[in-house]
């Protein structure tokens, strides 16, 4: 049985038309064409999709760029235009025309036109406290005292943060207002100085306080402001004289509380009658 099986087997295997061949797939893999479409929708439209905000981004970035070129390039033009009107105001004052009182005049308006062109104009560049400053100096000058005290008020409101420049100011103001006799308002603008941290010119402004209070024949007050600045600025250039008013008052004050002195003189006696002339020998021989 077995070698009947060799046999059937080995007949088989002798016979070419009957020869058993094993069929191998190819090695390919099976692709998702879902998958592939999207893979390649992606790979197509992918970057278009990010260039769109990266354009927008870019364009964001320049925009940018230009405007803050462009606020330096004004604001550099607005500077040098100030420092122009600056520069010319000073020429007219500083101009040989004291001599000629008509053109010195005419200076002073075209230098007052000046520095009101920096304050309008050009408020926020560096020149405008200066000029604001000077216009009301120069408005002082030219008797004009309404727009001055105006012009001062206006810096302090504008650039009072500036504490050397405010109290320079608040010092000219109290200038002004003693010229037109408004002691009050002085006393305010000096007191603002004292009250004005940073300032520069508080030993002045003591000083100028004592003086209008011994003007006004308050001593006590007087001497409070003397002793106030020698004790808290004794360097100052205005300690000499303080130093000086302290003792007049003092010696003054001193000789009023003195009391009058009470010793009383002797009574004079009352005069005595003279005694009788005796008669002349005329009226004997008469007699």
């Amino acid at each position: 049985m077995g070698t009947q099986l060799e046999e059937t087997v080995s007949a088989l295997s002798d016979d070419p038309s009957m020869s058993y061949h094993i069929k191998v797939p190819p090695k390919t893999l099976t692709v998702d064409e879902a998958h592939l479409s999207s893979w390649v929708d992606h790979t197509l439209h992918g970057p278009r999709n990010y260039l769109r905000p990266l354009l927008v981004g870019l364009g964001v970035v320049v925009l940018a760029v230009a405007v803050v070129g462009g606020v330096f390039y004004v604001d550099r033009q607005t500077t040098q235009k100030a420092l122009d009107l600056e520069q010319e105001a000073m020429r007219f004052l500083t101009a040989p025309s004291a001599s000629d009182p008509q053109k010195a005049d005419q200076a002073r308006k075209e230098a007052i036109t000046r520095y009101r062109q920096i304050v309008d104009q050009y408020p926020r560049t560096a020149s405008a406290p200066l000029a604001l400053y000077h216009l009301g100096n120069t408005l002082v000058q030219a008797n004009e005292l309404g727009p001055a005290i105006e012009a001062y008020q206006r810096f302090l409101s504008l650039y009072g943060s500036n504490p050397s420049m405010a109290g320079l100011v608040q010092q000219r103001l109290a200038y002004v207002y003693l010229h037109k006799g408004d002691r009050d308002q002085a006393v305010k603008a000096l007191t603002g100085i004292l009250e004005t941290p940073g300032t520069l010119n508080r030993d002045q402004a003591l000083f100028e306080l004592a003086r209008l209070e011994e003007s006004q024949s308050r001593p006590d007050a007087a001497l409070a402001r003397y002793q106030e600045l020698i004790k808290a600025y004794p360097n100052s250039p205005f300690t000499s004289e303080t130093t000086i008013r302290t003792k007049i008052l003092e010696t003054k004050k001193a000789l009023e509380s003195t009391p009058p002195s009470t010793s009383t003189a002797p009574a004079s006696a009352s005069p005595q009658k003279s005694p009788p002339v005796p008669p002349s020998s005329a009226n004997k021989k008469k007699s």
